[in-house]
């Protein structure tokens, strides 16, 4: 992993669960592959299972990340089809699994507060 912390490390535990309201889009899917959602506070047994696969979930992104700058990286020795293929297909997976909790996230994120009437949009 790189120097600089990831994303689900600098937020506290929990604390995207924490923020709006209505179901929460859950890290997996159902058998027939449509999205599993959960109607909780964010502190419950499920919602702290989906809180730690969002977390591994981003980590192996990170490192898939990094190795993939290394392969690709100028003056390193060209790989054969096949592990680009590989890669490109990890990368691929890893790209949906981090646009798949940044819309979960983004759907549990409260609504502005709607501006007073006569207020100037400065001063909200």
């Amino acid at each position: 992993m790189n120097q600089n912390s990831s994303q689900a490390e600098r937020l506290p535990h929990g604390s995207a669960e924490s923020v709006g309201e209505g179901p929460r889009l859950l890290p997996w899917t159902t058998s027939d592959g449509n999205p599993c959602y959960l109607s909780t506070d964010g502190r419950g047994y499920l919602s702290t299972l989906a809180d730690d696969i969002e977390t591994v979930q981003i980590g192996m992104g990170e490192e898939l990340l990094e190795y993939a700058r290394g392969v690709l990286a100028p003056g390193t020795l060209a790989r054969p089809a096949v592990e680009y293929r590989w890669l490109a297909c990890r990368l691929t997976e890893a790209l949906s699994d981090a646009l798949r909790i940044a819309d979960s996230r983004g759907q549990r994120i409260p609504a502005p507060q709607e501006a007073t009437e006569g207020a100037r949009p400065d001063e909200q």
